[in-house]
């Protein structure tokens, strides 16, 4: 009775269960970190499911669990970052969708891992407060440019807003905001490709359910953890990201 329910013919029940449990972790860690579930969620989901239906299924799923942290944050929010951000958006999920099947993952993974290091221990912007709203605009586009093609550029939509600055509180509900934007807008676009999200609908109803409880515990750890240990943590996750990603590129090429 449980595949009539929850699954679509591509994945089994133990599977389906895995990315129920899944969603919940990865969406705490987001809510209490900033970053991180998205990407290990979308590696896990292509452990077992079609390659095809990997980018549009992550996409909603994550669009409810930011949805979660928009809300439940919505007082914490930096609007302008936000309307910056989505304007470059809908520009690079335009551009990105066209060509989504055509550039390599290998190079689109190992650009995005780059970034993220760079944002990491590159040069640092000496005054935040003069970064433009170009620059916003200009990171919108190619987040969700390459979000259309790797399916998670999380990581790199968390390094544009901390350039300005922003922590805890601030940064992940404004991280949040900027991805529910993203992830609607690539749902959009693959739907206008043709994907069938209709089967799916079910498991991703028991997936989103799960990650808002996620979000949940993850917004409460959030509260209570110390400034100092929230940006350790923060770049130790964007590094150990980074190097899956690199890790990843590298197993396509030599295999």
């Amino acid at each position: 009775m449980f595949e009539w329910l929850f699954l679509p013919e591509e994945i089994s029940r133990t599977f389906a269960i895995v990315l129920i449990f899944a969603s919940f972790l990865t969406s705490a860690l987001t809510a209490a970190m900033g970053l991180g579930g998205g990407v290990a969620l979308l590696a896990l989901m292509g452990t077992g499911m079609p390659v095809a239906s990997v980018l549009p299924v992550h996409a909603i799923v994550q669009l409810g669990s930011n949805l979660g942290r928009t809300v439940i944050q919505f007082k914490y929010i930096v609007w302008p970052l936000v309307l910056w951000f989505v304007v470059g958006s809908i520009v690079g999920v335009a551009m990105g969708g066209p060509v989504v099947m055509y550039i390599p993952d290998t190079f689109a993974k190992l650009l995005l891992a780059a970034f993220i290091l760079w944002s990491v221990f590159g040069a640092k912007i000496k005054q935040a407060s003069s970064i433009s709203k170009t620059y916003f605009i200009l990171g919108g586009a190619l987040t969700s440019f390459a979000a259309m093609i790797v399916g998670a550029a999380g990581p790199m939509v968390a390094a544009l807003i901390a350039s300005k600055g922003y922590i805890k509180q601030p940064l992940v509900a404004t991280h949040a905001t900027c991805m529910v934007f993203q992830h609607g807008l690539k749902i959009l676009a693959f739907g206008a490709l043709g994907f069938a999200f209709a089967q799916w609908v079910p498991m991703l109803i028991a997936m989103i359910v799960s990650g808002l409880v996620g979000t949940y515990v993850g917004t409460r750890l959030l509260d209570n953890l110390p400034d100092k240990i929230f940006r350790l943590g923060f770049r130790v996750t964007m590094v150990l990201l980074s190097l899956q990603m690199i890790w990843g590129a590298l197993q396509s090429f030599w295999f």
